[in-house]
């Protein structure tokens, strides 16, 4: 069986997260797309267009010195335009490491992704680790 096609761009994007191809993950978003992260440390908020979204991808590199790993683990859709990923999440970053669940879920409209928000296991503990 196929995979679905919002399925297939979670999939691409995540696959270009990992290489750190941001041109490849700006051609998945609209212009206006956003990304919210969740948390009250440096890297949380809303990002607002992929220069944004694509400055605060870099900035995890950085600040984790390349250290960030992220495993895909699962994506469910609704076939309306929705879709969730579940993967697990690793960096180090000043003598901290960060293992944890996350999920993202997507908003699709035809082939792009329009609106992300990132859900954590513990936003205490992402707090502490971005702080």
């Amino acid at each position: 069986m196929a995979e679905h096609p919002h399925a297939q761009i979670v999939r691409k994007g995540y696959e270009a997260f990992v290489r750190g191809d941001m041109d490849s993950l700006r051609g998945l978003m609209t212009g206006d797309c956003a990304h919210h992260v969740p948390g009250s440390h440096p890297l949380s908020g809303d990002f607002k267009g992929q220069d944004a979204i694509v400055d605060m991808y870099r900035r995890l590199f950085e600040e984790t010195a390349g250290t960030i790993q992220v495993d895909l683990r699962n994506i469910l859709v609704d076939g309306r335009g929705h879709a969730v990923s579940v993967h697990r999440f690793t960096a180090e970053r000043g003598g901290k490491r960060l293992d944890e669940t996350g999920a993202l879920v997507f908003r699709i409209v035809g082939d792009k992704l329009t609106d992300i928000d990132e859900c954590v296991e513990d936003i205490d503990s992402s707090n502490e680790f971005w702080t």
